[in-house]
């Protein structure tokens, strides 16, 4: 799954989502992370009210499960659940590194509801019908 980090300095979860540089994304699993990619942003990025700051964004974030941030508006929260996308307030900036060594300890085990269900994220739901129950019911 990917996990996105909202981040000034590329090391921690330490940025406002709208307010965000970079937006660093990893690839997760339960036997490893490794670095995707990361997003910079810039023009006025602390203008309160300016909702256009957010489409690049949730646009960048599309394909992650989860997103950590230090803070989140109420409308940028809105958009992100939306996007069915999990965000994760940390309450002090915390290591990128850290926050991914938890992460794939939890996957390890067994993940809390709320988790397994953002990595059901992007699959296909399937269904497996027996051909001869189909037409019968038809």
């Amino acid at each position: 799954m990917k996990v996105a980090f909202c981040t000034q300095d590329m090391k921690r979860v330490d940025a406002h989502f709208g307010w965000a540089k970079n937006i660093a994304i990893y690839e997760v699993s339960p036997d490893g992370a490794h670095f995707a990619e990361a997003i910079q942003f810039d023009g006025d990025l602390e203008e309160d009210g300016n909702e256009d700051k957010l489409a690049p964004k949730l646009e960048a974030i599309k394909d992650c499960a989860i997103l950590y941030v230090a803070a989140i508006g109420g409308s940028g929260a809105a958009r992100v659940v939306a996007n069915k996308i999990h965000p994760i307030k940390v309450q002090e900036p915390e290591a990128i590194d850290a926050i991914l060594v938890k992460l794939q300890g939890v996957l390890k085990g067994t993940p809390p509801p709320w988790l397994r269900k953002v990595l059901e994220k992007g699959q296909e739901k399937t269904f497996d019908f027996d051909e001869d129950e189909v037409e019968q019911n038809a």
